[in-house]
């Protein structure tokens, strides 16, 4: 049974979803200036994670503070990142990027893709410019990997990116204890086959973050392997 406290405790959470506030970015929407906002919660425990903060934390900024600063930076800033955590599990959400469209700014979503419903809906309304598609892995190392079962919602998130016309692009990032060469040589074959044509950026796991899961050192040797296919270019960040 909830005590008094812990009710206050949720309300305030429901209330202050966003965890953080990165002011300018000129590295996390292509070729724009940015801030991101960071929400609390994510639906996935990924072994890798160094954000364990933002998916276990609570938030501390409310929608309105948010908009208050985004109003400061009218003409000063092209687009806002949403991010997380994973940013499209907040049921206000996209009451809030409508009005986020409304003063002009390009909208750019970070999504693990668990949240195929709202994502439609964002798209049906014309609310995103971009999207960052997080693709964790094929099925047989997607629970181990996301403490999930979220492969099925992930695809149907993608699906609807392809059919939706919107810039977007795919990222995984990459522990050497968990994928592999012939890993991401399936998910590129995977991509292929459902149509995805362009960049797919693999981010190579920082060694040294605090992450959910305690992992052992990640080697980079997948910059060693020819990845890129004719309709898929492998790019490294990181």
């Amino acid at each position: 049974m909830n005590t008094d406290n812990e009710l206050i405790l949720q309300k305030e959470s429901v209330a202050k979803p966003i965890y953080s506030l990165t002011p300018f970015t000129l590295l996390d929407y292509p070729h724009k200036s940015a801030c991101i906002l960071w929400f609390a919660g994510c639906n996935m425990r990924c072994l890798y994670c160094y954000n364990p903060e933002i998916v276990f934390g609570k938030g501390t900024i409310s929608f309105e503070k948010a908009l208050d600063f985004l109003k400061s930076r009218k003409k000063l800033l092209d687009a806002v990142v949403f991010s997380g955590g994973e940013c499209l599990l907040h049921k206000k959400s996209i009451s809030f990027i409508n009005e986020v469209k409304k003063m002009d700014f390009l909208v750019k979503i970070d999504t693990n893709g668990s949240q195929p419903k709202v994502l439609k809906e964002l798209i049906i309304k014309e609310l995103i410019d971009y999207v960052a598609l997080d693709f964790k892995a094929m099925p047989v190392n997607f629970e181990k990997i996301t403490q999930s079962k979220l492969f099925i919602p992930f695809e149907k998130s993608l699906l609807l990116l392809l059919q939706s016309g919107i810039p977007f692009e795919v990222r995984t990032t990459v522990h050497s204890e968990l994928l592999v060469k012939n890993d991401i040589q399936e998910m590129i074959s995977y991509l292929e086959k459902t149509g995805y044509i362009g960049n797919y950026y693999i981010q190579h796991f920082v060694n040294g973050a605090p992450t959910i899961e305690k992992l052992g050192h990640s080697f980079k040797d997948l910059e060693k392997e020819k990845l890129s296919t004719e309709k898929i270019k492998v790019h490294f960040r990181g």
